[in-house]
């Protein structure tokens, strides 16, 4: 090759292959079309499919640019499917024991559907505010769901990082965080008389406690309720933000009552069915593992509207601010870890809002009588 040709070159090399001749293998045999080398992360090698050197020449330093601007990916990258990155999201909440896995495995389902086996690395911001406008307008999925599948793709980017390189920019979407369900007493009695008398005691208490009934509720045991302090008590690592809870139940005679009625109906059994029965709340001694039907049967029977479980959570807060529970206190005993969790659920009622203009007027009168009203004279009023 000419010295002219190779100064051409500023990094890399251009080459023609060769190969033994099958005939003779003595003999070598050189490609008939030009080859270029280079390295990026990797040493890459590309057939130009040329026979003119200088275009070949051309060929390299293009790769060569691509490169420096960081459009050439690590071999790893190159191969790297979009289950691949689904998976790392999978083993990272399984290695964390999370208790969203099942939630962020559906958010995983929706978004492989749709991405399929693309190439993580083919995924920019485009891509993604396409899927965003899928969800919406396809699927009439609300900008929360939406969120939380674009949080379980963005975890993705963020473990697969180290081998991609680099993360897409994400669309934001904004959403309306504040929470609207709650039962008033009177709802919530013709609500609770269409369940059966089994499941009846588990949604009293969720209603009074404001815990969890599915995660927090149904799998009580009667190992953490203590008589003698007059204690329900929930450990580390079992609540949904894994601090533990102690709940005085003694104090509320209604809660207390409602657990020696509990305690005595499970005796009664324990010694009909000859075994042990751990569960506080349970079906003739079976553990309680989901009510939907039920709920949804009681929703139409009892005629007040729609309502969900974690509307009694709400309903809980609330009273609590009624009663003028300090709200540390109430964050402790109703299991929230942030303030601004708390005042989402913090609902006014109408009824709220009279009786504060209520309390207003009473302490009007009380210390300062009725308001005085001050008339304007003309000449005020005309310049005013």
């Amino acid at each position: 090759m000419a010295k002219k040709k190779m100064d051409e070159i500023t990094e890399g090399r251009v080459y023609k292959r060769k190969r033994r001749d099958p005939k003779d293998p003595a003999k070598w045999i050189e490609s008939k079309h030009w080859w270029i080398q280079f390295y990026h992360h990797r040493q890459i090698r590309k057939p130009t499919k040329t026979e003119n050197f200088q275009e070949a020449v051309r060929m390299l330093n293009r790769e060569l640019e691509l490169a420096a601007a960081g459009k050439i990916l690590p071999l790893e990258a190159e191969r790297m499917k979009f289950s691949d990155l689904t998976k790392l999201v999978i083993r990272d909440y399984k290695r964390n024991e999370r208790k969203s896995t099942e939630r962020a495995e559906a958010a995983i389902w929706h978004l492989s559907s749709y991405f399929g086996e693309t190439k993580p690395a083919e995924i920019d911001f485009s891509a993604i505010d396409a899927y965003v406008d899928y969800r919406k307008e396809i699927d009439k999925h609300a900008n929360a769901t939406i969120i939380y599948e674009l949080k379980i793709l963005k975890r993705g980017f963020n473990l697969a990082s180290t081998i991609l390189g680099k993360i897409p920019k994400f669309p934001v979407l904004s959403t309306a965080n504040i929470r609207k369900g709650f039962f008033e007493d009177e709802d919530f009695e013709v609500f609770v008389k269409h369940f059966h008398e089994d499941l009846q005691p588990a949604l009293r208490f969720s209603y009074l406690t404001g815990w969890r009934i599915k995660s927090e509720v149904f799998p009580l045991q009667w190992s953490q309720v203590d008589f003698k302090a007059g204690e329900v008590r929930l450990d580390p690592g079992t609540t949904k933000n894994d601090e533990g809870r102690t709940l005085p139940f003694a104090l509320l005679p209604e809660l207390q009552e409602l657990l020696e009625n509990q305690k005595a109906k499970t005796d009664l059994i324990r010694r009909e069915q000859h075994r042990i029965i751990p569960w506080v709340f349970h079906r003739n001694g079976h553990r309680i593992l989901s009510i939907k039907e039920a709920w949804k049967i009681a929703i139409d029977k009892s005629k007040i509207g729609k309502k969900i479980p974690h509307d009694f959570r709400r309903t809980a807060v609330r009273r609590f601010e009624r009663a003028g529970v300090p709200r540390s206190v109430a964050m402790k005993l109703v299991g929230h870890k942030t303030e601004a969790i708390y005042r989402r659920y913090a609902i006014v009622a109408p009824q709220d809002l009279a009786d504060g203009m209520k309390r207003l007027a009473d302490y009007q009168e009380k210390t300062k009588g009725p308001a005085t009203v001050v008339p304007i004279k003309k000449d005020e009023a005309g310049s005013a």
